[in-house]
């Protein structure tokens, strides 16, 4: 009957077709879904071509086939189905379909069916997103249809931005509209609109803030309005009918879901806390019976635990967030919350208390304490916190809860966490690792129990324990530790571009680390102890800081980054290593390229690089208006700064109050992002630092705990590329293609352009520069120094060395979504650079550059072939093997086509040797399955 049906549906008679869209639809909806499942793909090709239809009745029967059937396939279908979908043009026909209904051609109810049923396949097949969001017409069109007061109508509109909001790309494209949309997402989340409207207003916004960046963007177009609904959403459930309060519970649910922006800093804090987050949250934590009239005085932990509840678990992520961004002097005794923070903190250390002893237990299944991990972590952020009223009562009332078991649930965290640093095989950390890292690293902010830590080794088996993790690179992520509220979209989402969470993937190592810091900080004596690294002969004291400048310079979890700078300020050495501060620390001292001169009271000096403190320290900078001698210039930019450094040497002369080792090592922190000093100068520095406005370096030598999403203060020269730093420009740059790279570089404009750098960058960054320096080539023959590149790769190599960083290409679907000329045109910079590193030895880049390339390349056949070829031409054979191998699987196709032929003969035959080697491989694994 169905293939019947699947022919009949192909025939040219509109009245044949809208009777056999009526059976067929019927035949959906009452067929069994095991039937249906197999059976589905001879009804998905006609009813997705009839999407197209005139006849209306057809169109929205085939929608409505459509709605009915996919959400009964099986994931294998997928690719096949969205295959037919392309082919169809199914995406298109739905969009026509729904800018009929807002010129009003069409009822409400064909127009939820389509909305429908493209909100189902942005949902499904994240390729689709990109047509969809990226169609101007239909994004007006839906601006349009928005204001229709139909709340069915509403609901279909939310859902389908919601579903474009997946795509990261998407969500920015609604935001570019933002304070329009967000308006309208603030209406329908209002008390008056139906929970349905509400809920999806809820959830648009939801993925609209999905990253930091997004959120502080809504937050300044629409703070306020947003807070309040929150606000709004979760004050309970107290209506009794059985309907609406299923709603209402959906409702709360989003809302709660929504306040999670708390994990973010910004001014949206001050409206939670203004609106009363806090009774809010108290109110959702007492039982039934106390819901109406919440008390009216501090209560005891007992008290607390008998009209308590256990609550949702994303109050304690919204908490969490809360008083880590919470000022110092925050006091809520002022406007009279003291009493429901006292419930929060209260019931938070209840139930992490319980948390840590259940996954103790040896059957106890951890896994489904979701609310215990979000707890245990809240309880870890109030101890920490800021806010000194927080942290203080925090700890009065975790010392409390652990009473009189505390001792006892310390040791067999102790325990565990020696018992998994020292397996040979770390294995997989489970919760109960979690829970032992957090319970520890809560225990030492309690003073009566980190001396128990001290005396039991607790510093040197953090040190396995962090050596661990660091050894198998174990990462521990948000979805593993917290509710999973925070990422119930992540596995639907893409293209989310966004930078990684203060904590990241390194949330294990992060609480390792900070355990560590604060027993050190609390040790007294035993900060310089001796024997503080006894027995560890894998892991010495200066391997173990050579580990901790690698995290800084290395990783790119900001959280990470802090705390292990902070540890290395208890070993001597005070700032933020970096990979780029080593290299321009190779100019700290060297006398050659210096431009300035600091003169001390007594009359030594010391020579230094004039761009890099203009940088990094510009109050010791003087700066002196000299007026260019027009005469005896040319005109030239590059002959006027070349003509003023020539005339002028900068001399600053300093003040009695500094003296000459302070300086130097102020200096090193100058040039090296951290210096390295004794106890002895700490005091000195300190003053220096203030007075020059080194904010973070004065927070390292006060070792100030690091506040919780801090921006990492990595050494960034680039600011030096803006006029601001042009006196001291002393070299420029120039594109030069060479033979080689004018077959390569098809893109090259036809205008060489140069860019003014400084020779201290220069000099610090590459042995050919410092060559060539060193010989006089670039004096004796021309201010320029040509670099046989492109200008787009000349611009991204001074990024390079500048900030020890390259652009990025763009990803997902806007890089999908390129025709291949435009992509082999954003990866020539990467290729040439590829080339110009080899040549010049440098690694970084050329790691970075073959990174980029390798991610981009296709099995398709075409990106991938020019890749080769180009590769191939510039001798850089690692990158040429990597093009082969992906087009290895496609060498039968490339050869009945005739593309394999622009390949000369020896690299179509490492294809085709790949292609066997392929083969070889798959028929391996198919006979050991």
């Amino acid at each position: 009957m169905i293939k019947a049906l699947e022919g009949i549906l192909q025939c040219n008679s509109e009245a044949v077709l809208i009777i056999a869209a009526k059976v067929a639809l019927k035949l959906v909806r009452d067929l069994p879904s095991s039937m249906l499942q197999s059976h589905v793909l001879h009804l998905i090709q006609p009813f997705s071509s009839l999407l197209s239809s005139h006849q209306v009745k057809v169109a929205s029967r085939c929608a409505n086939g459509l709605n009915h059937i996919l959400p009964y396939l099986s994931l294998k279908k997928d690719g096949v189905i969205w295959e037919i979908l392309k082919e169809t043009n199914a995406v298109i026909h739905v969009i026509n379909n729904i800018q009929k209904f807002s010129r009003g051609m069409e009822s409400i109810k064909y127009f939820q069916r389509m909305a429908s049923l493209l909100r189902r396949i942005l949902w499904q097949w994240p390729p689709s997103r990109y047509r969809v969001w990226n169609d101007a017409e239909l994004l007006r069109v839906l601006e349009v249809i928005r204001v229709n007061p139909d709340s069915s109508v509403k609901v279909a509109v939310l859902q389908l931005y919601s579903a474009l909001a997946l795509c990261g790309n998407g969500a920015e494209r609604l935001l570019e509209n933002g304070e329009n949309l967000l308006k309208m997402v603030v209406q329908c989340m209002d008390s008056t609109q139906p929970p349905s409207v509400r809920i999806e207003a809820f959830k648009l916004a939801r993925l609209l803030a999905m990253s930091g960046q997004r959120c502080s963007k809504m937050m300044r177009l629409c703070c306020e309005p947003i807070v309040q609904a929150i606000i709004c959403g979760l004050r309970g459930c107290s209506l009794s009918d059985r309907q609406i309060a299923k709603d209402q519970i959906s409702l709360l649910v989003e809302a709660g879901h929504l306040a999670l922006i708390t994990r973010w800093a910004g001014e949206h804090h001050i409206y939670f806390w203004k609106l009363g987050i806090d009774r809010v949250l108290s109110t959702l934590l007492l039982s039934k019976s106390h819901k109406a009239q919440p008390p009216q005085h501090s209560l005891s932990l007992k008290e607390l635990r008998a009209i308590t509840d256990e609550g949702p678990a994303f109050i304690w992520d919204i908490i969490g967030g809360l008083v880590t961004h919470c000022g110092e002097d925050f006091n809520p005794e002022m406007n009279g919350s003291d009493v429901f923070i006292g419930i929060l903190i209260g019931c938070a250390c209840l139930t992490f208390v319980d948390s840590v002893h259940q996954s103790s237990q040896i059957y106890q299944d951890a896994a489904n304490n979701i609310s215990g991990r979000s707890a245990s972590r809240a309880v870890l952020m109030m101890i920490y916190s800021p806010c000194k009223y927080i942290a203080s009562q925090a700890r009065s009332k975790l010392s409390e809860a652990l009473k009189p078991e505390g001792k006892r649930y310390l040791k067999s965290l102790m325990d565990y966490l020696c018992y998994v640093s020292s397996r040979d095989e770390f294995g997989r950390p489970d919760e109960r690792t979690f829970f032992s890292i957090v319970g520890l690293t809560c225990y030492s902010g309690l003073p009566q129990y980190r001396k128990y830590v001290l005396q039991s080794e607790g510093i040197k088996m953090l040190l396995a324990f962090i050596k661990q993790c660091l050894k198998n690179d174990f990462h521990l992520g948000r979805l593993s530790f917290a509710s999973n509220s925070q990422n119930m979209f992540s596995s639907w989402t893409c293209c989310q571009t966004c930078a990684e969470d203060w904590d990241g993937g390194g949330i294990l190592v992060l609480f390792g680390l900070w355990g560590l810091a604060e027993l050190i900080h609390n040790s007294g004596p035993m900060r310089n102890h001796p024997d503080l690294f006894c027995g560890q002969m894998e892991y010495t004291e200066a391997q173990f800081i050579n580990k901790l400048q690698e995290i800084c310079s290395d990783t790119s979890i900001p959280g990470l980054r802090w705390y292990a700078a902070y540890l290395l300020s208890y070993f001597g050495v005070y700032g933020f290593p970096s990979r780029l501060g080593k290299r321009i620390g190779n100019a700290f001292g060297e006398k050659e390229n210096a431009d300035m001169q600091l003169i001390l009271k007594n009359g030594e000096s010391l020579s230094i690089h004039g761009v890099v403190l203009m940088v990094q320290c510009p109050s010791l900078l003087q700066t002196v208006e000299l007026p260019l001698d027009k005469g005896s210039s040319d005109g030239s930019p590059v002959r006027q700064y070349t003509e003023l450094t020539k005339k002028f040497k900068k001399e600053v002369h300093l003040s009695s109050h500094v003296h000459h080792l302070p300086l130097v090592k102020l200096l090193e922190f100058v040039y090296l992002g951290y210096l390295q000093a004794g106890e002895d100068l700490l005091k000195s520095l300190k003053s220096f630092a203030k007075h020059c406005k080194l904010q973070p370096l004065l927070q390292m030598l006060h070792r100030n705990r690091p506040k919780w999403g801090m921006a990492f203060p990595g050494l960034d020269l680039a600011l030096a590329l803006n006029s601001d730093g042009h006196t001291f420009s002393d070299v420029a740059l120039e594109a030069e293609a060479t033979e080689v790279m004018q077959w390569t570089c098809k893109f090259c404009p036809v205008l060489v352009p140069h860019m003014h750098v400084h020779k201290v960058i220069l000099w610090s960054s590459c042995d050919y520069f410092r060559a060539m320096f060193r010989s006089g080539m670039q004096e004796s023959r021309s201010p320029f120094i040509k670099v046989p590149v492109s200008w787009e790769a000349l611009v991204k190599l001074v990024d390079w060395l500048y900030s020890d960083k390259l652009p990025t290409l763009v990803t997902g679907c806007l890089w999908d979504n390129m025709d291949e000329r435009k992509k082999l045109q954003e990866l020539q910079p990467y290729l040439e650079l590829c080339w110009l590193a080899d040549y010049w030895l440098l690694d970084n880049i050329q790691e970075h550059c073959s990174r980029v390339i390798n991610s981009c390349l296709d099995s398709s056949g075409n990106l991938s072939l020019e890749v080769l070829q180009i590769a191939a031409r510039l001798s850089l054979w690692k990158l040429a093997e990597t093009a082969v191998n992906r087009l290895g699987p496609s060498y039968s196709r490339l050869r009945l086509t005739g593309e394999i032929e622009k390949l000369d003969k020896d690299l179509a035959d490492m294809v085709r040797v790949a292609s066997v080697r392929h083969s070889q491989d798959s028929t391996k694994c198919k006979l050991e399955e």
